[in-house]
């Protein structure tokens, strides 16, 4: 039987008394959560969520949603270690990356196929076909390989922070009877942190991609040679866009290139 609580520990290598450290909690009661599957306390529960930087409802029904993510860590806690992922963002990426979303919801998060996961998908090919095209990154977020395609790691952590500030709001729906997650921009975006270069890509990937469904978006991203390359949950490395084929590839390169 899958074990929320089992996985999410053993897939960041931790121990179990350093989680039940984390959770305040001993050992032997931590133990007996993982071994039972049934937590109660939504104190707890909410301190798992943050810890692992998931939604509640993964312990509450003992599942990983579609959609999962890393904790960001600051560079004042960060600790090298090749058995843990850390994260490190500029402050000027997080503010280009607050105002890129809000402009994109402003231009396509009406429509209803957009939900996180294709936003997830748009941010990918933003960021990604942008390096291939100039060799430098719009917003230089991370993002790890997962069973439904590359996943912005920073992404429940920025927009709680947007929504905290009223820049924007988190509604649940169903779309063809399945759980969906939009998001409504309650300010409009300051599009001074974006060059015109910018703006203009950024409308060519809504344009060229925001009229698909999750399912097709998942599936195209998974012909991208970047997400290919990367080992499952692991980082997507910018780099690899060079390597692409003609499927996913934006960049016209001759003999020079190479």
């Amino acid at each position: 039987m899958f074990n929320i609580l089992k996985h999410l520990r053993e897939s960041n290598k931790y121990s179990q008394e350093e989680v039940a450290e984390k959770l305040g909690i001993t050992r032997q009661s931590y133990i007996k959560y993982e071994k039972n599957i049934q937590i109660n306390d939504l104190t707890l529960i909410k301190k798992l969520a943050s810890f692992y930087d998931v939604d509640y409802s993964c312990f509450i029904e003992n599942r990983l949603i579609e959609e999962y993510s890393y904790n960001i860590i600051d560079k004042s806690e960060a600790k090298a270690s090749k058995e843990e992922l850390r994260i490190d963002i500029p402050m000027e990426n997080i503010e280009k990356f607050k105002q890129v979303f809000l402009y994109i919801l402003k231009k396509v998060g009406a429509k209803p196929n957009v939900g996180q996961t294709v936003l997830y998908k748009l941010l990918y090919f933003i960021d990604f076909d942008y390096y291939e095209l100039f060799e430098t990154q719009l917003m230089g977020l991370r993002y790890i390989k997962n069973h439904y395609g590359p996943s912005p790691v920073a992404f429940t952590k920025l927009v709680k922070e947007m929504e905290d500030n009223n820049e924007l709001e988190i509604i649940k729906t169903k779309r063809f009877d399945r759980d969906m997650t939009k998001y409504l921009p309650l300010i409009e975006p300051n599009l001074d942190l974006l060059s015109a270069r910018e703006l203009e890509h950024i409308d060519k990937i809504l344009a060229k991609h925001s009229d698909k469904s999750a399912k097709e978006l998942s599936e195209f991203s998974h012909k991208d040679i970047p997400w290919i390359s990367a080992d499952d949950k692991a980082p997507i490395e910018y780099e690899a866009v060079f390597y692409r084929n003609e499927d996913t590839s934006v960049r016209e390169y001759n003999d020079e290139d190479y």
